[in-house]
């Protein structure tokens, strides 16, 4: 057994949950349950970021104290996390005490090493991003990610001596080549360090919505440099190294790739500066696009959709819980980018759920309960279904290993399509009950045994109400997946029901 420790970017409290937040959480979460389906002992980290200049602004445009706005939308987030079914260990708040005496620990610990001194900031800032930018990073003077005008701003800062860790950097990823996975992002945040570190201010004077900076009352963090820091509060930075020291080895960071340098650059940075090791692994995400743009309350506001319309809670009104997540993860390569639509959404749920998986349990159910009397026969130890099986588990299981949950999710889908194409060969449903049907119900039902298994780190609902229909008690993860996951574990005489459709087929608006 060993540990997994994954984690979300804590998400900015300006606005309320949308499903691009809900990508990257649902990612993270089925690859927390797989590493505890596979034994692994696992912490998973979520919650949300509520300092800086735009969590401010939004409190006053909306009457309120910053605490007030963050109390509200930081309990939306955890609101749309429930409603995904989201099984996080730890959701952290950057106003918690524990927050803040791990950010005023770690940066005083970098600031006693030497690389921390002060100075006057004098350039571009983007309030949307809370970064800075030069002439040459903008585009005509706007923010290359939201596309908003740049702000000038001079005022004294404390900076980080980013520039003198150009070359550990660089040797540090020719050491680590599986740091930042894919390797497309990984060579983009080669590139950057190669291209030359600037120092970088991490405080602020001219607001006051942030955590005190220990050595100097007049400024407070920065809010990038106290939102990295949340991955070590919650394993106890400053108040217990022994936890640190088990659970830092196996942390991985999930995030957006327009944030690759606070993740690939910055904190790895700071994490040597404060005389850590960086974080064991960075996988970058893709975004989620409608009609080829980026989610965003810009596009809202120039016509395009609503956020409201794709907020998580909505989502899974309208689909359902697994449904939602099972497209979530299946459409997308983790790594690329992927088009949202309900259109998108319809088809998986009709294709995919309805026609496949559904399909298959009910067919399945109805014929044992028709010729066997609805209990289940055992399944055959040399049953032609075994190696699709065997296969299945295997490619699922490695596609999970190397964050790939859209393949993992494929690979179980080949023994779904198998096992219906078993079937529909042998046509059970056409034969007189005895043997030679047993033979083929007994097969088909540890399958979708085995199915129920693989599948339910995305799907853990609808998993369990499969595990129930062919007669099992307790959930498909209650044992090991190195225990149950082998071919010929079903035994005859298992009580199985038909009940409803798992998933009724739903209208195209096409």
């Amino acid at each position: 057994m060993g540990r997994f420790y994954v984690t979300t970017p804590i998400y900015y409290v300006n606005d309320a949950p949308h499903v691009g937040h809900a990508y990257c959480t649902v990612n993270a979460d089925a690859m927390a349950r797989w590493h505890r389906l596979i034994g692994d002992e696992t912490k998973f980290l979520t919650g949300t970021d509520e300092h800086g200049q735009k969590v401010a602004d939004a409190a006053e445009k909306n009457g309120l104290t910053p605490k007030e706005w963050t109390d509200r939308t930081s309990a939306r987030f955890r609101e749309a996390w429930d409603a995904l079914g989201i099984s996080y260990d730890d959701f952290i708040r950057t106003t918690e005490p524990r927050h803040y005496e791990s950010v005023q620990k770690f940066l005083t610990r970098i600031y006693e090493n030497g690389y921390i001194y002060k100075d006057v900031y004098q350039g571009l800032y983007c309030v949307s991003c809370e970064d800075y930018y030069t002439i040459d990073s903008s585009i005509d003077g706007k923010c290359p990610i939201h596309g908003r005008e740049l702000t000038e701003m001079e005022e004294e800062n404390w900076f980080f001596r980013l520039s003198v860790f150009e070359d550990r950097l660089l040797e540090y990823y020719a050491e680590h080549p599986g740091f930042v996975t894919p390797d497309t992002k990984r060579n983009e945040a080669y590139s950057f360090i190669k291209g030359g570190l600037r120092d970088i201010s991490i405080t602020r004077t001219s607001i006051s919505w942030g955590i005190p900076v220990p050595w100097d009352e007049k400024h407070v963090f920065y809010v990038w440099y106290d939102a990295l820091i949340n991955y070590l509060t919650a394993i106890g930075y400053g108040r217990d190294d022994d936890e640190v020291e088990e659970w830092w080895p196996a942390s991985h960071h999930l995030i957006g790739k327009e944030i690759i340098r606070f993740h690939c650059v910055w904190w790895p940075a700071m994490c040597m500066a404060a005389g850590l090791e960086p974080a064991s692994h960075v996988q970058v995400h893709g975004w989620l696009l409608v009609g080829g743009q980026k989610l965003s309350k810009t596009m809202a506001a120039e016509g395009g959709v609503r956020l409201s319309d794709i907020a998580p809670v909505v989502l899974t009104n309208e689909f359902g819980v697994d449904p939602i997540r099972y497209y979530l993860l299946r459409e997308t390569v983790l790594g690329n980018d992927g088009e949202f639509s309900h259109e998108g959404i319809t088809s998986r749920y009709n294709t995919d759920l309805a026609n496949n998986l559904g399909n298959l349990v009910a067919r399945v159910t109805t014929v044992v309960s028709s010729k066997c009397a609805g209990v289940s026969p055992a399944a055959k130890t040399d049953s032609a279904l075994r190696h699709e099986a065997e296969k299945a588990i295997a490619d699922t299981a490695a596609a999970w290993n190397r964050f790939a949950p859209q393949s993992a999710l494929e690979a179980t889908w080949n023994l779904i399509g198998a096992t219906n194409a078993y079937l529909e060969q042998h046509a059970p449903w056409k034969m007189e009950p005895g043997d030679a049907v047993d033979a083929v119900m007994g097969d088909a039902l540890e399958a979708i045994r085995l199915v129920a298994i693989l599948a339910t780190p995305a799907m853990p609902g609808v998993c369990e109400e499969i595990w129930r229909r062919i007669g099992l008690s307790g959930t498909p993860a209650d044992k090991t997946f190195d225990q149950s996951a082998t071919w010929g574990q079903y035994a005859g005489g298992h009580r199985v029901g038909k009940g409803d459709p798992l998933f009724p087929r739903m209208k195209s608006d096409a």
